[in-house]
């Protein structure tokens, strides 16, 4: 197990039952760099592969 997986878990466990937009994702994210300038390059690589997660399959 990864330490980030308790994060994940956590995530799940508290709002694993909501439905939200990408749009909302990108602006928690957007936020999420704003406050921890220092995790700009992670969250815009989480970012890009989420966004081309299916361009593999449109192949």
């Amino acid at each position: 197990m990864y330490f980030t997986d308790r994060g994940i878990e956590e995530l799940t466990e508290r709002r694993g039952e909501e439905e939200v937009t990408l749009g909302w994702l990108a602006e928690r994210l957007r936020e999420f760099v704003d406050l921890n300038p220092d995790f700009e390059t992670p969250v815009d690589r989480l970012a890009t592969w989420l966004a081309r997660l299916d361009e593999d399959d449109e192949e």
